[in-house]
């Protein structure tokens, strides 16, 4: 008898698991979860399924935690607990005010320096529109506090209801440091006031610390630099250092997850015993996709995905099937379109950079995609899904 032809394509489940606690064995429960679910909802696990598992409960099983007086001794230690030059941070309570709060502790003053009129991952100080109207050049102008409120006055950010400005300036001012503030998106701006930096961009951190470091500045450390090893027995990154934490409570940050690829081997190794099965996982957190109303680039983190199965390596290897349709198949329709279309696929390269028939199709990481993917379908709230499974990533018009 033939093969009954599959009609669905991708398919994108959060998978429901207990409440992740530090020293949890996440490798039996991320698995155990997937097969319960599959059992439960009467799906099949397939090779080549992935098994995605958002960074925060990896963290926590982790009891990857660092306080802020960590932070503090850490700034001191690098820094020298003088003025320093905090430069170009995103404006997130979630993500850097947290952090802000141990540099704030771990100095005398801070002054704070703001790219505008957006951060890093492009949440607004000021509009485009507000900075045209004052004539105002943002790749070489230098603004204090005072030219900023005298030409822009308050700006509320429109999700969160908060004036960044004022929030981090009272915010380090509690923490006991004196606070002055700038915008300025050259980096070597900071130099008139301080030579010891701290640079808090994300993606572009590397440009930042050379161009500082080529200017003569004393001290240039990145966040990914403070808390890249223990203090006092904390958490801790020693690849990505603060980049990607997360606030836990008033004084304590979570960490990026460190040191998960037996992790992620263990869970796709448990799977193949129990199913028979070759699974990919990968470990994930923001997506990298932006909001077209709030134009928020959603990858605050310094990767989508730190740690992933050889499997997930590279980039879609896809034919645009419109492409094919449209043009080297526009006389042929029904059973000898889908024909023809499909030996196209099984014959396909290897590498279809630079053919005119993968033009459209998305040039981007595995990891990256699915991650966003991922990210969507899980939310960041109360779904309850920090594992999702996608399956049928893979497949392709001849499954």
């Amino acid at each position: 008898m033939a093969e009954k032809e599959r009609r669905v394509g991708t398919v994108s489940r959060g998978i429901r698991c207990p409440i992740i606690r530090q020293g949890d064995n996440l490798e039996e429960i991320v698995a155990d979860s997937v097969l319960a679910a599959a059992e439960s909802e009467g799906f099949a696990i397939r090779d080549k399924d992935v098994i995605s598992v958002t960074e925060s409960v990896v963290a926590r099983a982790q009891g990857n935690y660092a306080t802020v007086d960590d932070i503090a001794e850490d700034v001191r230690k690098k820094l020298g607990g003088e003025t320093i030059g905090v430069i170009f941070p995103i404006l997130s309570r979630n993500r850097f005010a947290i952090c802000l709060r141990g540099i704030a502790k771990g100095a005398k003053k801070i002054v704070l320096m703001l790219s505008y009129p957006s951060d890093e991952v492009g949440n607004e100080l000021v509009s485009l529109d507000k900075l045209d109207a004052a004539g105002v050049n943002p790749y070489s102008d230098v603004l204090t506090l005072d030219k900023y409120r005298e030409l822009f006055g308050v700006n509320i950010h429109p999700f969160t209801g908060v004036d960044y400005v004022e929030y981090y300036g009272k915010l380090i001012e509690e923490c006991g440091a004196q606070v002055e503030i700038i915008f300025a998106n050259q980096p070597k701006a900071i130099l008139s006031y301080t030579d010891c930096i701290l640079t808090c961009d994300i993606h572009t951190r590397k440009r930042t610390k050379r161009i500082l470091k080529e200017a003569g500045a004393k001290v240039v450390c990145g966040l990914d630099e403070i808390l890249n090893a223990s203090v006092n027995g904390s958490g801790y990154n020693e690849d990505y250092g603060l980049l990607g934490s997360n606030k836990s409570t008033e004084d304590q940050v979570k960490l990026f997850p460190r040191d998960s690829q037996p992790l992620v081997n263990g869970i796709q190794k448990r799977i193949l015993e129990k199913t028979g099965k070759k699974v990919e996982v990968m470990i994930y957190g923001d997506g990298a996709f932006k909001d077209p109303q709030g134009k928020i680039w959603e990858l605050a983190d310094p990767v989508v995905s730190p740690f992933y199965t050889d499997g997930l390596v590279g980039t879609p290897n896809e034919l645009k099937l419109k492409y094919l349709a449209d043009n080297d198949f526009k006389d042929l329709s029904g059973d000898a379109l889908k024909e023809a279309i499909s030996e196209s696929i099984r014959k396909k390269s290897g590498n279809l950079v630079g053919h005119m028939a993968s033009e459209g199709t998305t040039p981007r990481q595995l990891t990256d995609l699915i991650g966003s993917l991922c990210d969507l379908t899980s939310g960041s709230g109360d779904k309850g899904t920090p594992v999702v499974l996608v399956q049928g990533y893979f497949d392709n018009y001849t499954n």
